[in-house]
């Protein structure tokens, strides 16, 4: 049986970026690039629909704030599916202050897993909910900009923006 979600691309300053909520407005799935790319972030057999924008409104107007940089932190419902490992990960990542960044160790620790970076890894580069879930802040030990699901330059924008000051 197919999941019915409302989605929808628009711009950014490092591309196109799509979301998918479901009927409850909460974020599902998110990706740099356009529907193809968001579907492949999608667990279950979705259909994807863009009748209702008031849905997907509130994503759009917080992610183009931050591009602002009028906003640090999202306040959006997620409905990420993953294991109970995957979650307590993402949730670690959400906790990832702005403009900081962890190594893949680092976040382990973190979560009372040390020695299981390669795990987190795994678990950073499932997570479905790009941008609003920070997997962008999780670099290598050595500060590389390793395992970003959209590419080292997007990953680099990301970060180079979060090192700015805010404006008001």
């Amino acid at each position: 049986m197919a999941v019915t979600l409302q989605a929808t691309t628009f711009a950014t300053h490092c591309g196109p970026f799509s979301v998918a909520v479901n009927d409850a407005g909460s974020v599902v799935a998110t990706a740099f690039g356009n529907l193809t790319r968001l579907r492949e972030r999608l667990p279950t057999v979705c259909h994807l629909i863009s009748d209702k924008p008031a849905l997907t409104a509130a994503v759009e107007k917080q992610i183009a704030a931050y591009f602002a940089g009028k906003r640090r932190a999202f306040d959006l419902p997620l409905a990420a599916h993953g294991t109970e490992f995957q979650q307590r990960v993402w949730a670690a990542l959400v906790a990832i202050p702005f403009g900081e960044t962890r190594s893949y160790g680092q976040l382990a620790a973190s979560i009372g897993k040390p020695g299981a970076a390669r795990a987190i890894g795994r678990a950073n580069a499932t997570n479905p909910i790009c941008l609003i879930v920070p997997c962008h802040r999780v670099i290598g030990a050595d500060g590389s900009l390793t395992g970003f699901a959209f590419g080292e330059t997007i990953k680099r924008q990301l970060l180079t923006h979060e090192s700015r000051p805010m404006s008001c």
